[in-house]
């Protein structure tokens, strides 16, 4: 659990704009380095010992930004103890490039490196996360996330655009890092932290802004298995982008939203015109935990423009034809109480060397009925594509696009895409040790 002892350290956190990790940008260059390392560091400001956390050269929370239509040049250079590789949630670029270690790469031993090279065919705000096939969970915990951001040619005028990950650490009395489960327990639930993180930092992330003013939020939940929901207190919060992917402009019913592993979300906030008004991004964790608060400070800014929804990105498919399309079920299964249990996924635990859960020509319609049979909400991430979340009748869908959506315990919901993009691409839990006990399958685009 998250104690009221890790809130008060938190809020201890010195009032910036924003921390040094979350500034800390990647450096320019033709190639780019990611260098995973050992980095001790003390993460509760009242910690006696230090965590043995990793990172990515030397900053948690990196935040690599390029402009729309840039090519990513990068080097990941592993200098951990485990095999890496990088997956670039929500990116829909080519399968080679999609850096699921076991499957379309790889993955880079300790002292070894891998190059990636792809030009992401969608601005908009992207998860950087390990991806190992049964050995994704610890890297992930240990710190080493970051974000993608591709920005769009002609972004909205804000005062501040702030990246913003959110992670949760299970730390021992001393502030050291928790003893990491055996991989070979059946089941894992997942690894629920004790101390909340924004950037690296305890939560809350203190934001001075002006009056009048508005700030850009890409939010982005890298917690290994901590599902929350935000909520907008005094605050008026507009969602621009959902999972990387323009919607049209809205706000939150009850000024909340669902926040899984993996999800991301753009939001516009405007701030009030008078100096010392207070707000918050809260995470509905217990009676509520502050993630983010903001006070305006200073004279009143200039006159904004009118909120107005992003570009699409063209390449989306604007219908999908649902009477001509592949369908197939998906069930979820796992019990971490039962003996010898598991998770599967229509009987079966994830193989690179299995048959894929189907197997489509390239720019057909998919429709996946995913139904959990189990316990537990269940958070799945589709690789290389955005999809359409179905109305209960197959009537319509809901109007943003997804990459990750969560299925309620005992539920079946509905997804469709069109599998415009070849390869080898996963289906697969969000929860890291979920996903590294096999709770993944694979579909063929060809």
């Amino acid at each position: 659990m998250i104690t009221r002892r890790a809130v008060t350290a938190g809020l201890a956190t010195t009032l910036v704009a924003l921390s040094r990790e979350s500034r800390a940008q990647i450096p320019d260059g033709p190639e780019q380095v990611l260098t995973a390392k050992l980095t001790p560091k003390k993460l509760r400001p009242d910690a006696v010992a230090e965590a043995d956390i990793w990172t990515f050269n030397g900053s948690l929370s990196s935040a690599l930004r390029i402009k729309h239509g840039s090519e990513l040049r990068l080097k990941l250079q592993n200098e951990t103890a485990l095999p890496l590789s990088l997956h670039f949630q929500g990116v829909r670029g080519p399968n080679a490039m999609d850096g699921v270690g076991g499957l379309t790469q790889e993955p880079a031993a300790p002292g070894k490196s891998h190059e990636y090279r792809f030009t992401p065919p969608d601005a908009g705000t992207f998860l950087i996360r390990p991806c190992v096939l049964g050995g994704s969970a610890e890297p992930a915990e240990r710190g080493l996330s970051g974000f993608l951001i591709v920005e769009e040619p002609h972004s909205p005028q804000v005062d501040q655009d702030l990246a913003l990950l959110v992670d949760d650490w299970r730390l021992n009395d001393d502030g050291s890092l928790a003893p990491f489960e055996k991989p070979t327990e059946a089941a894992p639930a997942g690894r629920l932290g004790s101390w909340l993180s924004v950037n690296g930092n305890g939560a809350p992330q203190r934001i001075e802004a002006l009056p009048g003013g508005r700030l850009r939020l890409r939010l982005a939940n890298a917690c290994n298995a901590r599902t929350m929901r935000l909520r907008f207190d005094g605050l008026k919060a507009y969602v621009i982008a959902i999972d990387g992917q323009p919607t049209s402009t809205f706000e939150p019913l009850k000024a909340s939203l669902p926040f899984a592993p993996g999800t991301r979300y753009d939001l516009l906030v405007d701030l009030a015109p008078e100096a010392g008004t207070a707000g918050a991004v809260m995470a509905l964790i217990g009676d509520g935990m502050p993630l983010v608060e903001i006070m305006t400070a200073g004279d009143k800014g200039p006159e904004l423009p009118a909120i107005t929804p992003l570009p699409p990105n063209p390449k989306l498919p604007e219908a999908i034809k649902l009477q001509s399309a592949t369908r197939k079920d998906v069930t979820i299964k796992g019990d971490p109480k039962a003996p010898n249990g598991s998770w599967t996924i229509n009987g079966a635990a994830g193989s690179p060397s299995g048959p894929p859960l189907v197997k489509v020509k390239r720019g057909a319609p998919v429709v996946l009925a995913l139904t959990n049979q189990t316990a537990f909400v269940q958070p799945m991430h589709l690789h290389g594509h955005s999809f359409r979340l179905l109305h209960p009748l197959d009537d319509g869908w809901e109007p943003y696009f997804l990459d990750t959506v969560q299925v309620p315990e005992n539920k079946t919901i509905r997804i469709a895409f069109v599998a415009d993009n070849p390869g080898k691409w996963l289906i697969a839990s969000t929860v890291l040790e979920r996903f590294d006990a096999g709770l993944w399958t694979w579909i063929e685009v060809t």
